[in-house]
């Protein structure tokens, strides 16, 4: 049976990006069952807007954006509706279980946590989520500043003045961290300054 041409496009440009659409959507939710949500629902509202999409441009940028926008009309239904308890949580709670001690496996957080420690993990986390939002895309997923302005609907410039602010924000989270692990800010030293502890 010959598949319809949205499931070609589905196959072949929409859906390689799901990996890097839970990563985006874990870093905004932080929590694994509400990020598959995110990620499901994207899905679906490019589904029924397919239409809109051009086969052969940016599928990832498109769903990037489709995803932001899912994630702050679900932030804002939820301002909207009294925080809910779950009876199964509690009773963990009370036994003692981490009903949150499930792990979300995810290349991304990976190379973060091995390669640079949890702290970079934490300041990344610990960022305002304007901020930690242009990190993510510009720094991770490697999306220009064109592209970030078209997910985050967002002036180029403020797109360029929030990555600026973000990184500065997240080098002074990280500055002792860095010193801790051994590394020296070798900006102010002039040439034949370096130490000669080699």
């Amino acid at each position: 049976m010959a598949k319809t041409k949205s499931q070609q496009i589905f196959e072949k440009e929409l859906f390689p990006h799901m990996e890097a659409l839970k990563t985006f959507a874990y870093h905004l939710t932080y929590n694994e069952e509400d990020a598959d949500d995110l990620v499901q629902e994207t899905y679906l509202k490019a589904h029924k807007f397919i239409e809109n999409y051009d086969a052969g441009t940016n599928a990832k940028a498109w769903l990037f954006k489709i995803l932001k926008n899912a994630y702050i009309n679900d932030y804002r239904k939820k301002v909207r509706r009294p925080t809910k308890v779950d009876l199964d949580d509690l009773i963990s709670i009370r036994d003692g279980e981490n009903p949150n001690s499930h792990t979300f496996h995810d290349l991304r957080q990976e190379i973060f946590d091995n390669t640079m420690g949890d702290e970079v993990t934490m300041a990344m986390n610990s960022l305002p989520i304007e901020f930690r939002t242009v990190i993510l895309l510009c720094d991770i997923e490697n999306f220009s500043y064109d592209e970030i302005a078209k997910i985050l609907e967002l002036p180029i410039g403020t797109v360029r003045s929030r990555l600026f602010r973000a990184r500065n924000m997240l080098k002074e989270k990280l500055k002792q961290y860095a010193i801790n692990m051994g590394y020296k800010d070798m900006r102010g030293l002039r040439r034949g300054e370096y130490d000669e502890e080699d």
